[in-house]
């Protein structure tokens, strides 16, 4: 049987974030494997609680990370971006499993903005990279949404309008189940239009951290799975882009679609919730971890 439980751990900024964890209740299925899943934005730990059921049949531990005043994880105490999800809620939930839990690694598993807060958090805490055994991840790029006249276009619309509602409506647009706040989503948007992966502080030599610069620091070998039919978050293009910054001969791209003999021209949600995936997209995340659990 399937369980989750939750645990609210305390940031560094004392803001508290949900971790779940869902494992078979068998503890002889275990097989002392551990995957960590971090959502992207618009959603939650709903969007990768099937994949984590999927892992934790097969006997891995898995813990969800919900960002904060995501799901289970109380409302946000002020406003937060990608980066600061990143540098406190990664950084705690690591911490957490590392050093309360004991765990020794962890392979990682996340979608769209997940993936780029992962990448920022090993990028701060280079210690822990030798801890992750593997990453996969889905729809995940930053810097690749407006690399057409038409996608800039498309992305400069999308900061219009965000910024004048004050939010991004997910609902209306199919994007998700939770609309994000302009102040979340500035920094994506802005990446995305300067083709650019730097932090939103300034250090004290006055110069923005180039996160883009330092991203093959994180040498764990990276899975990226693109959805065909993504084309405003994180179009095949970008998600190309986005892993190959990494430059890491080990890493593997894979794109999803009917033209690819697939059964889905996935788009940015389904590529992770759908029985189409879950028949063909999370069998070959199982194949990669099982690769890299040495």
């Amino acid at each position: 049987m399937i369980i989750e439980s939750l645990q609210l751990i305390t940031t560094e900024d004392n803001q508290q974030v949900a971790v779940w964890q869902v494992a078979d209740d068998h503890q002889a299925t275990y097989i002392g494997q551990n995957v960590l899943m971090i959502h992207g934005a618009f959603s939650d730990k709903r969007i990768l609680l099937g994949i984590a059921r999927y892992l934790a049949q097969q006997g891995y531990h898995c813990y969800i990370m919900e960002w904060r005043g995501h799901g289970a994880s109380p409302k946000a105490k002020a406003d937060f971006n990608l980066e600061t999800v990143a540098l406190y809620d990664v950084a705690a939930t690591f911490d957490y499993l590392f050093n309360t839990l004991g765990l020794s690694s962890v392979h990682c598993i996340t979608h769209s903005g997940g993936g780029m807060c992962l990448t920022m958090f090993l990028i701060q805490h280079p210690t822990y990279i030798d801890k992750v055994n593997s990453i996969s991840m889905f729809a995940c790029q930053a810097f690749g949404a407006a690399l057409t006249p038409k996608r800039y276009a498309r992305v400069l619309m999308g900061r219009t309008m965000t910024k004048a509602l004050g939010y991004l409506p997910a609902k209306r647009f199919g994007l998700g189940s939770i609309n994000e706040s302009y102040f979340t989503m500035k920094q994506w948007f802005n990446w995305n239009l300067h083709r650019n992966f730097a932090s939103s502080c300034i250090k004290k030599d006055g110069q923005l951290f180039d996160y883009k610069a330092q991203m093959p620091k994180v040498n764990a070998p990276i899975y990226s799975i693109a959805a065909a039919g993504d084309v405003f978050i994180a179009p095949p293009s970008g998600c190309q882009l986005y892993l190959d910054s990494y430059n890491n001969r080990n890493n593997q791209f894979r794109e999803f679609g009917v033209a690819k003999g697939d059964l889905d021209n996935y788009n940015h949600g389904r590529i992770m919730m759908s029985q189409n995936a879950a028949k063909e997209v999370w069998p070959t995340v199982l194949t990669w971890i099982k690769a890299h659990s040495g």
